[in-house]
């Protein structure tokens, strides 16, 4: 509408939450597509993959993170493996979560140090770190690097692919993977948007997909002159509230997200002590109109309720929250923000609404 896609320096470049996000989804880590985004219920695309790796495969799309921890906690779901995340403290309603991963038969957690989801694991495997493994990231604008190994693996700790090529040998699939370059290869070998790259032309310099032979440049911007399906399509999307808006029993709305000094759910970062020197603790940040009705100075600790658990954080008074808006990071298990969240997905990308929930905030002492 604007003029403002297929050319250099514009178009869509989602903020990813973490560095290797659209790489993961491009390999398939989505429920209803395999790598390259080629749908798992798509007849040739299913033949391919199990002509590809010799197995039958399923048209059924998957479940979302979300809709899986609701799944184990009816009992459909009985067993996981969860890989470098930590949903005890990253997924909404996490008191919800804890009592769906607690109903599990067996969970296995591979993570390279432990955290709050790998105390309640049956079984913990040891993964290498980014700087302890061979691959590749691909950043926001479809850009894939080489990683390079730095130093080496400590203890019994494996990469990820050997984890799991070992973990499949000794259920009844042989993976005889030589290195990842190898692996490289046959995600080129399957997925045209990655068919032209390779360890070796990697080593000269990232490559955007789609890069579709050895002898492609890479894209640097899509749709140049036009869409891929002919004249752009737009479709007026309703206004749809959140599903749960402040009333007289929770006067303000929580949003949550990330502060600069720590990553995630600080699994990495809070063993820093830098960082942790820099940013100790959890903050409740709130305007300070908002403040002075509570009667809250800075510095004060506050209890923070909403309809699904509650938390204690010290008070940060600040402008950059709006009025009627407080903000908490999801860093700190001492404040465990996502114990007020709430778990609704929205009804196309089921993704759950962490930006938005009720909440009521009270002065409190320790």
């Amino acid at each position: 509408l604007s003029g403002n896609v297929g050319k250099e320096s514009s178009g869509v470049n989602p903020l990813r939450g973490q560095n290797n996000v659209q790489g993961a989804c491009d390999m398939g880590a989505l429920p209803n597509v395999y790598p390259g985004y080629q749908s798992v219920s798509e007849e040739n695309v299913r033949k391919k993959f199990e002509h590809a790796w010799g197995v039958g495969l399923s048209q059924k799309v998957g479940l979302t993170a979300v809709e899986m921890m609701h799944a184990a906690e009816a009992g459909k779901v009985r067993a996981m493996y969860i890989m470098g995340e930590n949903p005890f403290l990253s997924d909404p309603d996490i008191n919800f979560t804890r009592k769906a991963l607690r109903k599990l038969d067996f969970l296995v957690v591979q993570d390279i140090f432990p955290t709050e989801t790998s105390e309640y694991a049956d079984v913990i495997l040891p993964a290498a770190s980014f700087a302890e493994k061979e691959g590749t990231f691909t950043n926001t604008e479809r850009r894939v690097q080489r990683i390079k190994k730095a130093i080496e693996v400590p203890g019994e700790a494996k990469a990820d692919w050997e984890i799991i090529s070992d973990l499949a040998a000794k259920l009844g699939y042989p993976m005889k993977y030589r290195d990842s370059s190898q692996i490289m290869d046959e995600i080129a070998s399957v997925t045209p948007i990655y068919g032209g790259i390779s360890y070796e032309r990697l080593d000269e310099g990232g490559l955007q997909w789609p890069c579709p032979d050895r002898s492609h440049p890479g894209t640097k911007f899509l749709h140049q002159g036009r869409f891929t399906r002919g004249l752009g399509r737009f479709h007026p999307t309703p206004y749809r509230e959140a599903r749960e808006l402040p009333d007289e029993d929770y006067p303000l709305i929580l949003t949550t997200g990330r502060v600069l000094f720590h990553f995630h759910t600080g699994t990495m970062t809070r063993r820093v002590k830098g960082l942790e020197e820099i940013h100790p603790q959890g903050l409740v940040e709130i305007h300070p109109l908002d403040a002075e009705k509570l009667s809250l100075k800075d510095g004060d600790m506050a209890r923070v309720i909403s309809r699904r658990g509650r938390v204690v954080a010290r008070v940060k008074v600040t402008e950059i929250s709006p009025p009627g808006v407080v903000f908490m990071s999801f860093h700190f298990k001492e404040a465990a923000a996502n114990l007020l969240t709430i778990d609704a997905l929205d009804p196309v990308a089921k993704i759950p609404e962490l930006k938005v929930c009720a909440v009521r905030v009270e002065k409190c002492t320790l």
